[in-house]
C-alpha cells in the first residue's frame, strides 16, 4: 500500500514533507522547517505525528524537532554522524540501515558533502527518495562541511537509483539553478527545453519539486561531470569527474 505524501511550503523557499503509511496510519515529518505549517497540515488531515526523519542538522531541517516532539511524543530518527547536532534524537542511523515505517521501509544512504553527516531516505517500493539538501532540481547543496570528492560520491549514489525515482528536495531553487546550468551546459537541448517548462511552472506558482532521477541525469550539471560536452564548455576536456564537479560547484558559488 503506497505512502501518502504531503508537500508543505515553509519559510522563504523550503519544502517540508509529511508521509503517511496507509496500512498503519504512521505519519512522519521529513525534516522540521516550520512547526506551525507542519501542525496545520496534520490538523487539516486529521493525522497524528509518530516520527521525524531528519536528513541533517541545519536549523531549517531540524529546528522544529523539539517543539513537535513535545506536542506529539514522536520518535526522532536522524544521522548518527551528526547525533550531537540533531535536537531530540532518539535513534541514529547511517548508510545501509533500514528504517521501518509502518509497513513501509526506507533505506538510508550516507550522502556527506553539504554537511559531514547528511543522509537521505529511499523508499524503493514507492519510488521516492527524500534527499534533503544533497541534490536539488538542476542543482546540489553547497559544500559547507564536505569535499568535492565526497559530494560527487554522494550524488553518484542518487544517480544510480531507478530513473523513475522521485526526488523530494528540500528547497525551491530550480529557476536559479536552471539559469546557472545554461552557463556551463549551453548546448544541452534537454536542458533548454526543461528551462522553458520550469519558467512556465513558476509563473503559475506551481512547485518544480519533486523531480526525477531521469530528469536530473539529463539536465543537472552536477550529475553530468563525466559528460564531454559539459567538460568542453567549461574548458576541462579530459579532466576527471571530481575535478569537473569541483569547478562546476565553484562557478555556482560565484554565480
Amino acid at each position: 500500500m503506497p505512502l501518502e505524501i504531503r508537500q508543505i511550503p515553509c519559510l522563504s523557499d523550503n519544502y517540508g514533507y509529511l508521509i503517511r503509511d496507509e496500512a498503519t496510519g504512521a505519519v512522519a515529518a521529513i525534516d522540521t522547517p516550520d512547526v506551525n505549517a507542519i501542525n496545520d497540515v496534520l490538523a487539516d488531515a486529521g493525522w497524528r505525528l509518530t516520527h521525524i526523519l531528519n536528513t541533517h542538522h541545519h536549523w531549517d531541517h531540524a529546528g522544529g524537532n523539539l517543539a513537535l516532539k513535545e506536542k506529539w511524543q514522536c520518535e526522532i530518527i536522524g544521522p548518527g554522524a551528526e547525533a550531537d547536532r540533531i535536537p531530540g534524537l532518539d535513534r541514529a542511523v547511517g548508510d545501509g540501515d533500514i528504517v521501518k515505517f509502518g509497513q513501509s521501509a526506507a533505506k538510508v544512504f550516507d550522502t556527506p558533502g553539504h554537511t559531514s553527516g547528511h543522509i537521505i531516505y529511499y523508499f524503493a517500493e514507492d519510488e521516492a527518495a527524500f534527499v534533503g539538501d544533497t541534490i536539488f532540481a538542476m542543482g546540489c547543496g553547497r559544500l559547507f562541511e564536505g569535499t568535492p570528492a565526497q559530494m560527487w560520491a554522494s550524488l553518484s549514489k542518487i544517480a544510480v537509483l531507478p530513473p523513475q525515482t522521485r526526488l523530494y528536495c528540500a528547497h525551491e531553487y530550480t529557476q536559479a539553478n536552471a539559469s546557472f546550468a545554461l552557463t556551463v551546459d549551453p548546448h544541452n537541448d534537454d536542458l533548454k527545453s526543461r528551462v522553458r517548462e520550469i519558467d512556465q511552472l513558476r509563473a503559475s506558482g506551481t512547485p518544480t519539486v519533486p523531480t526525477t532521477v531521469a530528469a536530473e541525469l539529463a539536465t543537472n550539471p552536477f550529475l553530468r561531470a563525466e559528460d564531454e560536452a559539459l567538460k568542453a564548455a567549461i574548458g576541462m576536456s579530459g579532466a576527471g569527474a571530481v575535478d569537473v564537479f569541483a569547478e562546476t560547484r565553484r562557478r555556482k558559488d560565484n554565480f
